[in-house]
């Protein structure tokens, strides 16, 4: 048995494999119910020509999508207090036949006016430090900026005259690292199309972040910075979205709707002629798995009386009827944990426990001025930011450590979670599909990402579409008469499809899907946004897959729902796959 040594110190072993999900889909029935409304428009910023990978003839959607190096202009940051010239190539569209946006868009802090409406969500802006100016082999940091599984407009996380410290600004060190760094912007839920209609539901974010690493790959002869390179980083709903591009490397099932929309290296029979794989994952709390992720949340919250605790409850009927599906789901996974021995409801509290541990002995060991309260002392919590920063105190009732050797002694799982979800109040059952169940219609849940574009929202787990009760919105027994199971049994249902190309677990460990080789990943051990669950199981999947080199996953101590807190460590590690992978122009073996 092969055994790979992962930098956290975790002895990953390449024999244990999580079955395919052996799911079919429906391609007429993808291309017909979900087809993208796209406008043909030219691309304004194409003007070069662009390299084609060997053996590929040359196509006019891609010569539409060609990169003038020219046209640029040069931006002065400071980066840890000196000067650095940067390249700044804005907003290029990187599909031919973008999706028309609204000007007034609504989302996350309210509504907004956007000025490009043609492409302002399937553009990226790139940046590129002087010391890539001319460099191939460099790197490319991908950054997806989605909150929530939001739409994400077009950013410029890189401003003329700014200064960066790149031990705390993952921006800063991209820059110092001598990397290309690219804001990617993508539709995805609330979205609002130029005819009023909703074309960012699923797969839509997952399709545009292919799309934008292949215009890296037809431009990349031309372009600074090596696409073989790709480090694709992102938080919550942006952790999501790296991890299913990560996990769904050039499976043909997006081929359609990549089509659809003008997608770089896809032919006129609709043939994919173009890899949109990447080299590596940087993932922060990511909110994925949605099809199973109300069943963890309420499993995790109710197995040891955490919504009773903490007076968060309000629906224990339907709470456990939920929780009571997740035991079926966990061994219908197949996965394994660290010791190989098989992961299931019964081991995952003690799973969970574990991995707290690891991550309280990993943040004493790092440094010596790290302690952590001991028992009866206070956890002083800071959230926040400048002009809106709050202090609270709580007892530290439930871990007790030895500063001295940097070990813990015990921990209280029951009062754990009970102080994880007393920082942060428990979300509402159902957590992530809750719009029109039991009438509700302003719950922000992400039930707005499936369905037709012409719909508001559709019902995607079982349980919500069964107690759907909202008269007239399509979704649910109330409006169709059929249950959850004999609408999914329909050859024209597709917000299944949906679901499958937005879940990464569907992709890895099977044989369709090029899956990222390297895999950065983090979970704060105070997120009460997503279960725990989720991010242990993209783990354990990840650790299984023959196609993945290098795993990196663990609890982050003490951190909420958030990202790039950790940029120093994330970034030597970076560093460290790039330099193990060699030479990107070398000959890539097939």
């Amino acid at each position: 048995m092969q055994q790979l040594k992962a930098p956290s110190g975790r002895t990953t072993s390449r024999s244990m494999r999580r079955p395919a999900p052996g799911r079919l889909l429906r391609g007429a029935a993808i291309a017909g119910s979900l087809a993208l409304t796209a406008l043909a428009t030219p691309a304004s910023f194409a003007v070069a020509s662009p390299s084609a990978e060997r053996g590929r003839s040359a196509d006019p959607q891609d010569a539409a999508l060609a990169f003038d190096r020219s046209a640029y202009t040069t931006i002065t940051v400071r980066v840890d207090g000196r000067p650095v010239n940067v390249r700044w190539y804005k907003e290029l569209c990187y599909v031919a036949d973008p999706v028309a946006a609204a000007p007034q868009q609504s989302g996350i802090g309210g509504s907004t006016t956007i000025d490009n409406t043609r492409c302002g969500y399937e553009s990226m802006n790139v940046f590129v430090p002087e010391s890539a100016f001319g460099d191939q082999r460099a790197p490319i940091y991908f950054a997806v900026n989605n909150a929530g599984w939001m739409a994400s407009y077009v950013k410029a996380s890189v401003t003329a005259g700014a200064a960066y410290d790149s031990s705390t600004s993952n921006v800063g060190a991209a820059l110092k690292a001598g990397y290309v760094f690219v804001d990617v912007a993508n539709r995805s839920r609330g979205l609002v199309g130029a005819d009023g209609s909703s074309p960012g539901k699923a797969p839509a974010a997952a399709v545009d972040a292919k799309a934008a690493v292949r215009y890296l790959r037809l431009n990349d002869a031309v372009m600074p910075g090596s696409a073989e390179r790709i480090v694709v980083n992102g938080t919550s709903g942006g952790g999501a979205l790296s991890s299913i591009l990560g996990a769904s490397g050039n499976d043909s099932a997006y081929d359609p709707y990549l089509a659809a929309i003008g997608a770089a290296g896809v032919d006129s029979k609709g043939r994919s002629t173009l890899r949109d794989d990447v080299f590596a994952v940087n993932a922060y709390c990511p909110i994925t798995d949605l099809g199973n992720a109300d069943v963890a949340y309420e499993w995790l919250y109710n197995i040891l009386g955490t919504r009773d605790a903490t007076g968060s409850n309000a629906q224990a009927a339907d709470a456990a009827t939920i929780a009571a599906k997740f035991p079926a789901y966990e061994k219908s996974l197949g996965l394994r944990d660290t010791d190989g021995s098989k992961l299931t409801a019964a081991t995952m509290v003690a799973t969970i426990k574990k991995e707290v541990v690891r991550a309280a002995e990993t943040y004493l060991r790092a440094d010596p001025a790290n302690t952590i309260p001991a028992l009866g002392e206070n956890f002083v919590i800071v959230s926040g930011g400048p002009g809106g920063s709050t202090t609270k105190s709580y007892v530290n009732d439930w871990l007790d450590v030895d500063n001295a050797t940097n070990t813990v002694r015990s921990l209280d799982m029951t009062k754990y979670l009970k102080f994880v979800a007393t920082q942060a109040t428990l979300k509402t059952t159902p957590a992530f599909d809750g719009v029109g169940v039991y009438g509700n219609t302003t719950s922000g849940t992400e039930t707005n990402l499936f369905g037709p574009y012409t719909q508001k929202y559709l019902n995607y787990t079982e349980f919500s579409w069964d107690h759907n009760d909202v008269a007239g919105d399509g979704s649910g027994l109330d409006d169709t008469g059929l249950t959850w199971k004999q609408y999914t049994a329909k050859k024209s249902t597709t917000v299944d499809d949906q679901l499958h190309l937005i879940d990464p677990m569907d992709f890895i460990g099977t044989k369709n899907a090029d899956t990222a080789p390297n895999w950065y990943v983090r979970n704060g051990t105070r997120d009460r946004d997503t279960s725990f669950i989720i991010g242990i199981n993209l783990d354990r999947a990840l650790e299984a897959d023959p196609q993945v080199a290098d795993v990196n996953f663990q609890l982050a101590w003490n951190q909420p729902h958030a990202g790039n807190y950790d940029v120093p460590e994330a970034m030597a590690w970076i560093a460290e796959v790039v330099k193990k992978a060699g030479d990107p122009l070398a000959p890539r073996r097939r």
